[in-house]
């Protein structure tokens, strides 16, 4: 694929903005799901099922996985499902403050400014669902180093437009992906599939909004704007991506996690499953004109491209 254009590549059509809000207010309405009601959080956790789908944990295809034993391996991939969770919260709270301060002049009365609403009030309940699914499983609440966590402030407390929207489809639809083979797994714990289940029916909604007013915030940009929009979607890229698994997954599996760390950062299988999830965000935002320029430097970096 072509990366990096001076403007955007194709034409994307996007409904009115109420007219598209109006449509996932129906579909919040049909299939919006409490995870204190659908999860049985009190259930027993089977010993012998991987937290998450084996195939995108950070180790597997290296001859450090092949070492492992199967006990190491099923708390490596729930340690790692709790990390990956726990960006997600953290993402999911960048988020939340971004659409309210998008939203905070519209009028209350439109369907646009009631679905941001209506999407804050889903990701209250999926943050509460990640945390409170680690929990259950025993694990720590991961998070992404704390330099990383205040360095964000900035961007939550500024970020606008497509920037704020285009940043959010990385997070999600990497997240989308993944829990996508999550929730078929047979090999996957039945909390960490129901909780897959419940979010990648709830974030298609999410997805469909942030992309459409990507769409409508880039249109009519300079290309100074576009520049550094570009730029600080790199950036962002970046960080959400390898904040994905927290290094101290490692040393929960009892292994050395140095060189856990080198095997990961040289592990061609993980890097290729990274590009997997986040090449539909990629193929989109290039369409709309905002991947190219210093971005993708970073954007390799991450495996994303």
């Amino acid at each position: 694929m072509s990366i990096g254009h001076a403007g955007p590549s194709r034409q994307v059509h996007v409904g009115t903005r109420q007219d598209t809000a109006s449509r996932l207010l129906a579909s919040a309405a049909r299939k919006s799901y409490d995870p204190l009601v659908e999860i049985d959080w009190d259930a027993p956790i089977p010993s012998d099922l991987y937290g998450m789908t084996p195939e995108w944990c950070s180790l597997y295809g290296t001859d450090l996985w092949e070492s492992m034993t199967e006990e190491q391996r099923i708390t490596l991939t729930t340690h790692e499902a709790a990390s990956i969770a726990g960006t997600g919260i953290w993402f999911e709270m960048i988020l939340m403050q971004m659409l309210l301060r998008d939203v905070y002049t519209h009028d209350p009365a439109t369907a646009h400014f009631q679905f941001a609403l209506t999407e804050i009030a889903d990701e209250c309940r999926h943050s509460t669902m990640f945390a409170r699914s680690a929990t259950r499983l025993g694990v720590p609440s991961y998070q992404p180093k704390q330099w990383i966590r205040q360095s964000a402030r900035l961007f939550k407390a500024t970020a606008t437009g497509s920037l704020a929207y285009g940043g959010t489809l990385f997070a999600e639809e990497i997240l989308d992906m993944m829990q996508r083979d999550f929730m078929k797994d047979d090999r996957v714990q039945p909390i960490t599939r129901t909780v897959s289940r419940i979010h990648v029916t709830e974030e298609a909604r999410h997805i469909k909004f942030a992309r459409d007013e990507a769409t409508r915030r880039a249109a009519n940009i300079s290309a100074f704007t576009r520049a550094r929009i570009r730029l600080a979607l790199g950036v962002t890229a970046y960080f959400v991506v390898t904040s994905l698994v927290n290094p101290k997954v490692y040393e929960a599996a009892g292994l050395d996690p140095h060189r856990a760390r080198a095997a990961a950062a040289s592990n061609q299988h993980y890097h290729n499953k990274i590009r997997e999830g986040c090449a539909k965000t990629v193929e989109f935002l290039d369409g709309i004109g905002l991947i190219g320029g210093p971005s993708t430097v970073l954007l390799r970096r991450a495996h994303i491209i």
